[in-house]
């Protein structure tokens, strides 16, 4: 049906503007009008009963209003823009649709379940593993999701494809579908990255330059290079974090000119970027600032911490005073040392990580000197994380220890952990949840990878049978239980029923129990709906015992 147009209706009797102003001052105060127009309409208008005005006033409406309708006619018909590009990706599972349309809704809050929107992101992310084409009447109703939670979006606009691009042309709501497809690579013209960084917003140009940078660094650094002098102090130390990915010896001259710049942030991040460069001109001078501090012996290390911060220290990133209150010669030595390449301590001394780790650490070497051991543990630490270094993490963590927190230095475990591979990253965290529980664990579970494996969830489980046992409350766990409903392998759903109905019934730990597996159980079938007809393999880790 084609769209109506209006002809011209004006005459010099317009009953219609002045029914509308009876109807707005009540008809007590303004009286009926006379009906004008064709003598059919006016013979129709005086056949109307005024007995009752107001039943009055709407008959005179209904007639002038099909006198104005009788005006219209058929515009001409609007040209259909062209339809969406053709999208070749496997249909969606019609049980995955159905979860996806349930899961968009929200639908199913009331059944006990956990909240169902915190499944959404492993759904998006597996369904876009496999490569599937949404349903079109799915496809604005996750647009719309996508729009208010942006952790959603890239994964969204990848699922959305085609058709979501062609939607966001014509509705300016989703207009973040076509920045985030441009800097996720996946948008129809990838010459708009260019539009993406002069015009974006700030999170899409981060983005952009994220992604730019990991499949072509060099393209990204020079692209940085064009607006860095304009950007914004906040922005250009986010900017400076994007270089992580793909950081190499051709990015040493801007960051070594980014040591001069105007903010104290950019020049500390720049440094730290560098040091994690060995061959770097900045990690050799702190390698020579290192051995003039810290030397190696026989008997262990002897320490002289530096007496001041030069103003070479200062551009080479060190803060001339603490921000963390520390004293000024001990927070001077660890950056120095935090700063310096790890390889600098096996060569010196001929030792290894965890051989050195043991040694003590007394000022000018002597036995009754200050101690300055875990100041060094602390900073090797922090240069672990920096280099990336395995055999480093894995000394300064050593085994689980046992009801004395998570080891490492000043908070560091969660951070070490990162640089192990995932499995040791997962058998560790379970031999420390195993020795002393989940009170300490939450930064550690979370540098896990999800879903956990077998072991870390049976350790999992286990622990939170001690909790309920012990009789704390459900939500002094309730961060590590939120984590467990995205993350704990969907196989332990039945030792988790287990524990449900092992607790004593309409308690705090028994709703919790329940809730979990149900959600467990909701999470495999959402997985199992998402694999292909007849493929092969399972949809989790395997099935946690003991």
């Amino acid at each position: 049906m084609t769209a109506p147009t209006t002809t011209s209706t004006t005459t010099t009797h317009d009953d219609w503007s002045e029914l509308r102003t009876a109807a707005l001052l009540g008809t007590d105060r303004r009286p009926l009008p006379d009906p004008g127009g064709p003598a059919a309409l006016r013979a129709a208008a005086a056949a109307v009963d005024r007995t009752d005005p107001a039943a009055a006033l709407l008959d005179l409406a209904a007639l002038a209003l099909v006198r104005r309708r009788a005006g219209l006619l058929p515009a001409p018909a609007p040209v259909l823009p062209d339809p969406a590009e053709p999208d070749g990706r496997p249909a969606l599972p019609q049980a995955a649709a159905d979860r996806l349309g349930s899961l968009l809704g929200g639908r199913g809050q009331d059944t006990g379940l956990a909240n169902l929107t915190e499944l959404l992101p492993q759904w998006l992310a597996t369904a876009r593993a496999h490569g599937y084409r949404l349903p079109p009447a799915l496809v604005p109703a996750l647009l719309d999701t996508a729009r208010a939670r942006s952790e959603l979006r890239a994964d969204a606009v990848a699922l959305a494809g085609p058709l979501g691009r062609w939607l966001a042309e014509r509705n300016p709501d989703w207009r973040f579908v076509t920045r985030t497809a441009t800097a996720a690579g996946i948008a129809d013209d990838p010459a708009a990255g260019g539009e993406i960084w002069q015009e974006g917003l700030f999170a899409e140009r981060v983005t952009h330059l994220t992604r730019l940078r990991r499949s072509d660094p060099a393209a990204a650094l020079a692209l940085l290079r064009t607006t860095w002098a304009a950007e914004r102090a906040e922005d250009r130390l986010l900017f400076l974090d994007a270089l992580q990915d793909g950081l190499s010896p051709e990015d040493e001259p801007f960051l070594e000119a980014a040591l001069a710049d105007r903010s104290k942030n950019v020049r500390a991040t720049a440094a730290e970027l560098l040091s994690t460069l060995p061959g770097s001109a900045l990690a050799a001078r702190m390698a020579e600032r290192a051995r003039a501090c810290v030397r190696p012996g026989a008997d262990g290390f002897a320490v002289r911490p530096p007496a001041e911060c030069d103003q070479a220290m200062q551009r080479d990133g060190i803060p001339l005073r603490s921000p963390t209150g520390r004293g000024q010669r001990s927070w001077w030595l660890g950056e120095i040392v935090a700063a310096a390449p790890l390889a600098l301590w096996t060569r010196e001394s001929g030792l290894t990580p965890d051989r050195l780790l043991v040694l003590p650490a007394r000022e000018g070497g002597e036995s009754d000197g200050a101690d300055w051991s875990g100041e060094l543990r602390e900073a090797w630490a922090r240069a672990a994380v920096r280099q990336r270094d395995e055999v480093w993490a894995r000394a300064l963590l050593g085994p689980p220890p046992r009801g004395q927190g998570p080891a490492g230095a000043a908070g560091a475990p969660a951070k070490l952990l990162a640089v192990l591979p995932e499995a040791e990253r997962a058998a560790w965290t379970a031999a420390f949840v195993r020795v002393n529980g989940l009170g300490d664990a939450f930064q550690l579970l979370g540098a896990c990878a999800a879903p956990w494996t077998a072991p870390l969830s049976t350790a999992v489980v286990a622990a939170l049978e001690r909790a309920a046992a012990s009789g704390a409350y459900p939500w002094s766990h309730s961060g590590v239980l939120g984590m467990t409903e995205r993350s704990l392998a969907p196989q332990a759903a039945a030792a988790v029923e287990a524990l449900a109905a092992d607790a004593a019934p309409e308690t705090a730990w028994s709703d919790t129990f329940t809730r979990l597996a149900e959600t467990l159980r909701l999470r495999a079938r959402m997985l199992a709906e998402l694999v292909p007809a007849g493929a092969a393999g399972t949809t989790g880790a395997a099935s946690p015992t003991g």
